[in-house]
């Protein structure tokens, strides 16, 4: 109750603006489009840190072999404009960290960044008949509601509800907690692995959905180190220290998985999607000269944006890796 109070009486002016603007769209005075392709939106109600990309990698693995999917993001972060198709060449400059990790990872997908989603889906639709895609992915847009998708996916992160929470200054909330309602599935995202059927009810109850909505648990599963550079010295690996270096927008739950095998040492944090600099990189260096024992992991995220970075030096680029996260469905996947 006292979130409701902060968001109505503190935070009125963002309220009452975005209330206007979903009032105006569920009223049709602002139209949403549809088009002639199955669209399925992944997005979220906070700001960051929801596993929106390892669930959008997660839905690239479950796609029949004959579906041809594009995956739609704003690119953010980037410094090109306008719509772009994403190469595995690509610097992160030009598409953006998250969309250039998801064309490394799927080269058969198609990916491609425009900061509008009509513009993007118009693009894609425009392509030979026999490069069309048939299914298109959009990357957090479930407040993009210029666009109406066939199914819209809202991702909680499950140590943060929405119900605890509080409107952009306050809090991390970027919609209104009562949107969810639109959801035609909700992803209960990072939960733990042992999470029970009791565990999940609760849950269900808590969240207080639509008849016939969708509700997903999911937990990440780190998989194996792997190296950044061709230089990388693997027996870092076994190392008893550990040293995080991060520009994401919630490291918490890597910390907890390296905890259960070393000891960490030092966490050099940046804000997400923060762009490396000259000073950073000397930063970095010296960071890295100043443990010397210790192995160096990030996550495959910020991977994109340190590979560019040719004045790394070659001790940082000996005990660089990061770790690949893979969603796991609870209840369904061992």
């Amino acid at each position: 109750m006292r979130y409701a109070i902060v968001n109505k009486l503190l935070l009125f002016p963002y309220y009452f603006i975005l209330r206007v603007r979903h009032f105006m769209y569920d009223t049709s005075i602002l139209k949403s489009r549809s088009f002639p392709v199955k669209v399925i939106s992944v997005g979220n109600i906070t700001v960051g840190g929801t596993g929106k990309t390892p669930y959008i990698e997660h839905l690239i693995r479950e796609m029949p072999a004959a579906e041809r999917v594009a995956v739609l993001s704003r690119g953010y972060g980037r410094k090109s404009s306008g719509f772009h198709i994403v190469s595995c060449e690509d610097k992160v400059a030009a598409s953006g960290d998250e969309p250039l990790q998801i064309k490394r990872k799927f080269p058969h997908a198609i990916v491609a960044v425009d900061e509008k989603r009509r513009r993007g889906i118009e693009k894609l639709m425009a392509l030979p008949e026999g490069e069309r895609p048939t299914i298109i992915l959009l990357d957090d847009a479930f407040q993009h509601r210029s666009v109406k998708p066939d199914t819209n996916i809202v991702l909680i992160d499950s140590s943060r509800p929405i119900d605890e929470d509080c409107l952009l200054p306050v809090g991390r909330l970027r919609d209104l907690p009562d949107q969810i309602k639109r959801a035609d599935k909700v992803v209960v995202s990072k939960c733990p692995p042992e999470m029970d059927a009791g565990d999940m009810f609760m849950w269900e109850q808590r969240l207080n959905l639509a008849t016939g909505t969708q509700v997903e648990f999911t937990s990440l599963r780190y998989d194996e180190p792997v190296a950044i550079f061709p230089e990388a010295d693997k027996r870092y690996i076994y190392s008893k220290f550990v040293m995080m270096l991060t520009a994401i927008a919630n490291p918490q739950h890597l910390r907890f998985h390296l905890l259960n095998q070393y000891k960490i040492e030092d966490h050099l944090e940046y804000r997400d999607h923060h762009n490396f600099r000259k000073r950073d990189v000397k930063r970095i260096n010296k960071w890295a000269k100043n443990n010397p024992k210790s192995l160096i992991m990030t996550t495959e995220k910020d991977a994109q944006r340190l590979i560019s970075l040719t004045t790394l030096s070659d001790e940082v680029k000996r005990r660089l890796f990061y770790l690949p996260v893979i969603v796991t469905v609870l209840g369904r996947d061992s």
